[in-house]
């Protein structure tokens, strides 16, 4: 079995980190380079940076907040938000980013995920899918989870995967800041469909849930960020504890 990954995400606002609950009701966190340099001290495998009101407010992610948090770790940076173009990706990737990650950009400009693709690699380029269920389903939003896609996250992961996407970084909307656990079942309808990995978001709220969402919801990696944040939960003890249940983690 391949290593899981543990991945802290940090949502940005007014270069600031926020935390809420779906996607509502956004409280601080702190400051994203000082949160990334602890991440990196405590062992966390990759930190995801996310602007989470430029696309709403028509920009590019922040280069001074990218730079600040490249400049502090020693792992893989993933940036996203307001990334539309090529040039938005080139410019984060200027700033530190060694991933970049596109949603709404993704569903109106498809091709923009197999550009990305050839110019850095399918490594290098993640595609965000924010969903929530509906009947049997999982229907996707995009604008930062305002606005319906009309699109189903399973045929719409199978597509960004055929277009050259590397990953999945797929968030359940329903589960979001709830703490409640992540969405297994939604989580391996994806990892079910694509044979890239995924990322699971959305709901982490102890050990137990990482554990759940690598077994039955056969994620690749686990991301979170209030459990981390406020120190409810640290990297060492989360490892360990999967380390114990057999579950391959890098220590």
């Amino acid at each position: 079995m391949l290593t899981k990954r543990i991945i802290a995400c940090m949502d940005v606002r007014d270069g600031q980190v926020v935390k809420g609950v779906q996607f509502q009701q956004l409280r601080h966190a702190g400051d994203p380079a000082e949160l990334a340099q602890r991440y990196n001290v405590e062992g966390i495998d990759e930190v995801v940076v996310l602007d989470i009101t430029a696309t709403l407010e028509s920009r590019q992610a922040l280069a001074r907040t990218i730079s600040a948090v490249a400049h502090r770790i020693f792992l893989p940076l993933t940036v996203g938000g307001g990334i539309r173009t090529e040039d938005d990706a080139a410019a984060a990737v200027d700033a530190g980013a060694d991933k970049v990650s596109i949603n709404t950009a993704a569903l109106s400009r498809p091709d923009l995920i197999t550009t990305l693709a050839r110019r850095y690699g399918s490594q290098a380029v993640i595609v965000a899918i924010d969903a929530k269920r509906r009947g049997n389903g999982f229907a996707v939003y995009v604008r930062s989870g305002t606005s319906d896609a009309a699109r189903d996250a399973v045929e719409w992961a199978r597509e960004a995967e055929s277009r050259g996407a590397g990953e999945i970084l797929l968030t359940s909307m329903d589960r979001d800041g709830t703490r409640s656990g992540f969405d297994c079942e939604m989580t391996a309808a994806v990892a079910n469909a694509v044979n890239i990995p995924v990322i699971a978001s959305g709901g982490a709220g102890d050990l137990a849930h990482f554990y759940d969402v690598f077994t039955h919801g056969r994620a690749d990696a686990a991301l979170a960020a209030s459990i981390f944040h406020y120190d409810d939960t640290s990297v060492n003890e989360l490892k360990t504890y999967l380390n114990g249940r057999h579950i391959p983690v890098r220590m």
